[in-house]
């Protein structure tokens, strides 16, 4: 798979941090004791470094981390694993969307995590290993994350699950609560409300391969988290509650971008280091 890009660049950090965050550019301005033009022009992209930093520390975000964003300096180093892991990465509109397919190499059973825009490359590997697809938990219900869903539910007869406070509009699709756990062979799942982006955002917690594996929708991205204008402070918590406190060799993987790890991310994520 080609190098998938980061997905925010640094004005878009800034500029949903501050949206999240209700400041004005009047008060950012103000309270950063930078001109108007510079912010502007910062928000804009243009990657002013003492603006930058300025900036960043009125917004909860990390100084270090938000410039060394700008300069482009910094890609996550990818994880490894072995087998019972596969990712898709698929075009919807103007953007990627990331899909994953996670499977017990003795049972054969098999959990895919939302769809993409296209899942035709997760079901190759399932038919490639010859594996029974058990489950399909969805993330959250943007469109970008099942738009494909229907393709996918027919391979086989899966479960369709999603967050009670988020179900998915699909047949006999089936709705679960915070800390509930599902087997897959011998990997364990477990579900973590991380809303905020959506109502019903879900961490997927897996145990069982050959590292601790989140599957976090939009909760976090590498080097940002998924923006919301009026539920900010509710994602923030609980990543910084749910996700933070996972092992730091955990590996995050995100609705969008690449993959990363929680220790990466606690170095170079500017919502994260400090």
């Amino acid at each position: 798979m080609a190098r998938i890009p980061i997905e925010d660049n640094f004005d878009d950090v800034i500029n949903k941090t501050q949206r999240g965050l209700k400041i004005t550019d009047e008060q950012l301005a103000q309270r950063a004791e930078v001109s108007a033009e510079d912010l502007a022009a910062v928000k804009g992209g243009k990657p002013l470094f003492p603006v930058i930093r300025r900036v960043a520390r009125h917004l909860r975000l990390g100084p270090d981390a938000l410039e060394s964003l700008a300069k482009k300096e910094w890609y996550p180093e990818q994880p490894n694993f072995p087998r019972g892991f596969a990712m898709s990465n698929t075009t919807f509109e103007d953007m990627t969307v990331n899909s994953y397919l996670i499977w017990d190499s003795r049972t054969k059973h098999a959990a895919a995590f939302d769809s993409g825009a296209n899942c035709d490359a997760i079901i190759d590997v399932i038919k490639q290993e010859g594996l029974n697809l058990r489950y399909i938990f969805i993330t959250h219900t943007h469109d970008d994350h099942i738009a494909d869903l229907a393709k996918l539910a027919a391979v086989g007869s899966p479960e369709v699950w999603a967050s009670e406070l988020e179900p998915v509009d699909f047949p006999g699709a089936k709705t679960f609560k915070e800390n509930a756990h599902f087997h897959v062979g011998e990997l364990s799942i477990k579900t973590l409300f991380t809303f905020g982006h959506s109502p019903g955002m879900t961490t997927f917690y897996v145990t069982g391969l050959s590292w601790p594996l989140a599957i976090v929708g939009d909760s976090v991205f590498c080097c940002s988290m998924g923006g919301s204008p009026t539920n900010f402070e509710d994602q923030y918590r609980n990543n910084k509650d749910k996700i933070l406190p996972m092992p730091k060799d955990t590996v995050i993987a995100s609705g969008h971008g690449p993959l990363t790890t929680l220790g990466q991310e606690k170095q170079h994520n500017p919502y994260f280091a400090r």
